[in-house]
């Protein structure tokens, strides 16, 4: 710690202890330098773009102290930088984090910046819902991307209800995304939408069992989905039908449970997204493909 003066100081020295620790990114970053960027940059409230004759600079002590007991956090306890610092980034976006509910990394956020792109026009989505929502990123990056549009926020976790209200606060969002609770559906009887967008839990045991000591600092109940991963996607596509203005489309995130999903549901027409920036496992419905429920 005495020897450790200065910005680029500790970024030198998080960036040999993630190396030397074998630890695993995939929260927001891929390499062992975006994750010391973040930590520390998160840590000291620095902006991303910062004038790079800032690393030069001399901490404080009490900045030291608080950056070096969160680089071994981060490597000792395998904590995610995102829950170290409070915050995650998602489609542009800056969002409250906390370990109630999943760091923000879905693949959806390409398409929110594409504005769904050719399947909608966007002066016709006036109603949006985020279902399982957790943070609220996805719904809020919704909101921020269709100025007109209504959103509902829902989510059986009243703990995470509390991440995703303070985050719509926080945006300034609270005219016209609302925050629902509820399991599935159950949140908004009676609503219809021009657009779901539903990001379950989808992980399957198998995965689940093998997962990388980062992962399990999240919330088990926003990750496990049964054998097959598909616990909840039975029950989505089971009863979106009835939630969807006609034109509408379901988009549903499962993963790896891609395969399984295909399997277990071979005569429904999915239609799956290619990503410029990385990710998978993501399919679209449109309203009048969807089966018809019970």
């Amino acid at each position: 710690m005495r020897e450790l003066r200065t910005v680029l100081d500790f970024l030198r020295w998080a960036v040999s202890r993630f190396e030397a620790a074998g630890v695993c990114y995939g929260h927001g970053t891929d390499s062992a330098w975006d994750e010391a960027v973040a930590l520390v940059f998160g840590t000291l409230h620095l902006p991303w773009d910062i004038d790079r004759s800032v690393l030069s600079a001399r901490l404080t002590e009490g900045e030291r102290v608080e950056l070096a007991g969160r680089i071994a956090r981060r490597v000792e306890q395998r904590v995610p930088v995102p829950y170290l610092t409070g915050e995650a980034w998602f489609a542009g976006h800056p969002f409250h984090v906390t370990p109630d509910v999943l760091i923000p990394r879905s693949p959806i956020a390409e398409l929110i910046g594409r504005g769904f792109s050719p399947w909608l026009e966007a002066d016709r989505v006036h109603r949006i819902l985020d279902l399982c929502c957790g943070s609220g990123c996805i719904g809020i990056a919704a909101a921020l991307a269709f100025p007109d549009a209504v959103v509902d926020l829902a989510d059986v976790s009243e703990a995470a209800l509390d991440v995703a209200r303070r985050n719509v606060e926080r945006h300034r969002l609270a005219e016209r995304v609302n925050v629902r609770a509820g399991d599935l559906f159950a949140a908004v009887s009676g609503e219809t939408y021009d657009l779901v967008l539903a990001n379950p839990p989808y992980v399957d045991a198998a995965d689940l069992d093998a997962m990388p000591a980062e992962y399990r600092h999240e919330p088990r109940m926003a990750l496990q989905a049964g054998a097959d991963g598909l616990d909840f996607a039975r029950r989505i596509l089971a009863q979106a039908r009835a939630f969807l203005n006609p034109g509408g489309i379901l988009v549903l995130e499962v993963g790896n449970s891609a395969d399984a999903l295909m399997e277990a549901f071979p005569d429904l027409p999915f239609f799956w997204f290619d990503f410029e920036h990385g990710g998978d496992g993501i399919c679209m419905l449109e309203q009048s493909q969807l089966p018809l429920g019970r």
